[in-house]
């Protein structure tokens, strides 16, 4: 997979940028995975967001509170599917550099160190791919799976179509893309994002590291749906 850099650095502009993400003709399904303890965490914000995370909040209060499902266990009862409206409220609070930041942090905080999870190392690499396999426990996991190739329309695609060039170089994608055996379709993800990203990632409500995100695929194919994506987010 290839890491792209985002231009998105503030709460707001995250926020901006994951529903952007979502919200485009190319996207063919989306996972995303939110913990228990980050829904939990967000109790002090704004009337607008804990209403956009009314129904995830409920769900995790319930979870937190069922004596079969241990906390510190890696049970996928501990996740749930989130929207990109959610997901994108979630990060907004825990990045936040207001007190409803500090105080979601500090609520979150407590959870993990009640299951004896490691607390963030201040001066560990943000958003590093060779440390996820060790992230614990992960609390958010996110991504998107884009239309293969073969399945764009001559018309409703036709700008990412176009992106390539010329007919050719566009059927030599599709060709490319069918013939690998065992590959993936085209993916864009989120880096997985545990303790040290959400507890320490932002600081006064700016990101710490350029934002990532994590695309499998066509290069020219992302290359055009990354830039809808960023002038819908205003990121351009």
């Amino acid at each position: 997979m290839i890491a792209r850099t985002l231009p998105a650095r503030t709460p707001e502009e995250i926020a901006r940028l994951v529903r952007s993400l979502g919200s485009h003709r190319y996207i063919a399904g989306r996972l995303h995975l939110v913990h228990a303890f980050v829904l939990d965490a967000a109790s002090d914000a704004e009337p607008a967001v804990l209403e956009e995370l009314r129904e995830a909040r409920a769900w995790a209060a319930e979870v937190l509170a069922n004596r079969d499902i241990d906390p510190a266990s890696r049970d996928e009862r501990l996740w749930r599917r989130a929207t990109e409206r959610e997901l994108g409220a979630v990060l907004g609070v825990l990045w936040s550099g207001e007190a409803v930041g500090a105080s979601a942090r500090a609520r979150l905080a407590v959870h993990l160190q009640a299951i004896g999870a490691p607390l963030p190392d201040p001066g560990a690499t943000l958003f590093d791919e060779t440390a996820e396999e060790d992230v614990f426990p992960v609390l958010i996991d996110a991504g998107w799976e884009l239309l293969p190739l073969a399945a764009l329309d001559p018309e409703k695609h036709r700008g990412a179509i176009e992106a390539f060039g010329d007919a050719f170089a566009f059927d030599c994608a599709k060709f490319e893309e069918e013939s690998a055996e065992g590959a993936p379709p085209p993916l864009q993800e989120l880096p997985a994002l545990g303790p040290h990203e959400l507890l320490r990632g932002a600081e006064h409500g700016i990101l710490r590291a350029p934002f990532l995100l994590w695309t499998e695929g066509s290069e020219t194919y992302h290359d055009y749906v990354l830039r809808g994506v960023l002038r819908a987010a205003k990121l351009d």
